[in-house]
């Protein structure tokens, strides 16, 4: 079925607009940035998948969904790559093209990497998370999107920085009022194969970046069993089930790590899409 979206993405374009040009995060230099990353630049791989790296100019790439079926909702997608690199395309282009096929604006987000000497690897990044969403906020009634329906959707690293997201309400840089007079906190998260969420001292524990309360917002989180995150997904899942948060959880048998939208169609996995969209429908958010 899964499949079936995604092929009614690519031979009927009324289902989805053309990515708008990239937005800028940052007026002048990203916080912290010392001008010492090189060029940025994308390449295929030889495995297909195509990879952003260098990135110190971070960006939000906007797909409005077609007006005859937006809804009004919008989801930050945040691609994964280790906090080395973006994996732009199966974990992100493809991924906002799925969400206009199901009348969501989708957010593309280019956040900093590979990570910063001397910085925890997630602390730029969060940054540039936490002012995308702000900005998409403050947008909402110019993209058509309701500021009370603005959700957040990682893989792998990416699902790291999504559940960063939702679970730390309060900005991590100084606030600037022109662009941060609104909430960064997502209303709602999908979490797919999430990494890092373990504390590394402490296996049992979240990670201490991980501030989940009983005032979080519902999230969906889809793994492989044979996925060697698939325990930090649990335990989060268990943690939101503790504090009674709306929590959603498929725990596929196979698919290894990084199948992102793409890949492994024909797999019972390659359905995550579908019972995501399911999990949005049914909890209000497609209204």
């Amino acid at each position: 079925m899964a499949a079936g979206i995604l092929a009614s993405v690519v031979l009927c374009p009324v289902l989805f607009a053309e990515a708008g040009p990239p937005i800028l995060l940052w007026e002048g230099v990203a916080p912290g940035e010392k001008g010492d990353v090189p060029a940025e630049k994308v390449e295929k791989g030889k495995d297909g998948i195509e990879r952003t790296s260098n990135v110190s100019v971070p960006s939000m790439t906007v797909y409005p969904a077609p007006a005859a079926t937006r809804n009004g909702a919008a989801v930050l997608v945040c691609p994964g790559g280790g906090y080395g690199m973006l994996a732009s395309e199966h974990e992100g282009s493809a991924v906002c093209e799925w969400l206009n096929a199901n009348g969501v604006t989708g957010v593309l987000l280019k956040y900093r990497v590979p990570r910063r000497e001397g910085l925890a690897k997630h602390e730029a990044p969060l940054q540039d998370a936490q002012r995308a969403m702000g900005m998409v906020r403050t947008r909402a009634a110019e993209w058509g999107v309701d500021p009370k329906r603005i959700g957040v959707l990682g893989f792998s690293a990416g699902g790291h920085l999504a559940a960063m997201t939702l679970s730390n309400p309060e900005r991590t840089y100084p606030v600037d009022e022109k662009h941060d007079a609104v909430s960064c906190r997502p209303d709602f998260g999908i979490l797919i194969y999430p990494a890092y969420l373990l504390d590394e001292k402490d296996p049992d524990k979240l990670a201490p970046e991980l501030a989940f309360n009983a005032k979080s917002q519902p999230v969906f989180l889809a793994v492989a069993s044979d996925d060697h995150w698939a325990s930090s997904s649990a335990r989060l899942y268990l943690e939101l089930q503790r504090l009674k948060v709306p929590v959603e959880m498929h725990a596929f048998a196979k698919g290894g790590h990084g199948f992102g939208i793409l890949k492994k169609k024909e797999m019972p996995v390659g359905s995550w899409p579908e019972l995501a969209a399911a999990w949005m429908k049914g909890a209000g958010l497609l209204e």
